[in-house]
């Protein structure tokens, strides 16, 4: 049987600006009264340098558009983002998009007919017996899901898979005149928009198998008590965001025991990972993640440098982790994907070094 193994990442992102610029030079008068000291206070306390966003507020403001006229700026900003992504990681994999099986597309911030599955498709020059997925609305952790799909259609085939997650946050700033709780502020203040494509391949379960990482397995926990603490409703401006205080605690509720059970099924355990890809939602999902999994400070180095570069990017992130740790001068034997979103939902991966 095949095992999957990614083999390639390819990553893609629109122009960045400093955190700072982007609250002096538009986000300082969006808010007024309490509510900006309050929002100056979540900025500055957001774990983000700097972010990158296809249209940018610096230069043009979207918050009052309505949501067709934001879906259609998608499908312009989108295309070449995810071209660049997939290019790169086909690359790195030494494949053509023709010999790609399966195409698997995730994103939450745009939606339209033909989507980017089939335009990418058509563009890359895939078969035409290439087939594609596209999840929508899973939003944060939709990688991991996309990236299980991926697996087992390698698994199953015995033929090559690209996964890509592409978001624009950017293109859903909510207008002024909208309700800004603090949910809507953390949103405003941490969200950035990125491209990330991997490539999975069948490899032998002895010598010879492509080099990169062997996909071991993927699993989830979702608690629906909480359904209500993330969500992300279409509006006539975008998309809103609704983020609760308490999704930290949830998580530490979960988290523990979803990966001591994941690692316990290859006969590992924490002590034994090397790497940590952990979806940076923001410092506190970070804290609890370190604090319940009881890792030393620098185990979440690369997720906290992803979050302070490029912000939370919702599903691309934590392919951005990953490609940080797999670039690293010594490059983790073992990696545990986390990433959490609505649901509310917790997914991890674990992955091993091939080659």
């Amino acid at each position: 049987m095949a095992v999957p193994v990614i083999a390639g990442l390819g990553t893609a992102q629109p122009p960045g600006a400093a955190q700072d610029e982007l609250w002096e030079g538009f986000f300082s008068r969006h808010f007024s009264g309490t509510t900006r000291a309050l929002a100056e206070r979540i900025f500055a306390n957001s774990g983000v340098t700097r972010r990158q966003a296809a249209v940018n507020p610096l230069l043009e403001d979207v918050s009052e558009w309505p949501t067709e006229r934001r879906m259609r700026r998608y499908q312009v900003e989108a295309l070449p983002l995810g071209k660049e992504a997939v290019g790169r990681a086909l690359t790195s994999a030494g494949l053509a998009a023709g010999d790609i099986g399966l195409f698997v597309v995730c994103s939450c911030t745009g939606y339209a007919t033909p989507g980017l599955d089939i335009l990418l498709a058509r563009d890359l020059g895939m078969a035409p017996d290439t087939q594609r997925m596209f999840v929508g609305h899973m939003g944060c952790y939709a990688a991991l899901p996309g990236l299980g799909a991926a697996a087992d259609f390698v698994t199953a085939r015995g033929r090559p898979a690209l996964l890509l997650c592409a978001e624009l946050t950017s293109l859903h700033i909510q207008p002024a005149s909208a309700r800004m709780d603090t949910q809507q502020i953390v949103s405003h203040a941490l969200f950035s928009d990125a491209a990330v494509a991997a490539v999975v391949v069948p490899g032998a379960a002895g010598p010879g198998s492509p080099v990169g990482y062997a996909l071991r397995e993927v699993t989830s926990v979702t608690d629906t008590s909480t359904a209500d603490h993330m969500t992300w409703d279409v509006t006539d401006t975008g998309f809103r965001m609704g983020l609760s205080p308490k999704v930290p605690q949830v998580l530490s509720t979960h988290v523990r025991g979803l990966v001591d059970d994941l690692l316990a099924r290859h006969g590992t355990g924490i002590a034994e990972v090397d790497g940590w890809a952990v979806h940076p939602g923001g410092p506190r999902i970070l804290n609890v993640v370190e604090r319940e999994l009881a890792l030393p400070p620098e185990a979440l180095g690369a997720s906290r440098a992803t979050l302070d570069e490029h912000g939370n990017c919702s599903s691309p992130t934590v392919l951005l982790i990953l490609d940080r740790l797999v670039r690293a001068a010594v490059p983790p034997r073992r990696i545990v994907m986390l990433a959490f979103g609505p649901g509310l939902t917790l997914y991890a991966a674990l992955l091993e070094r091939r080659g």
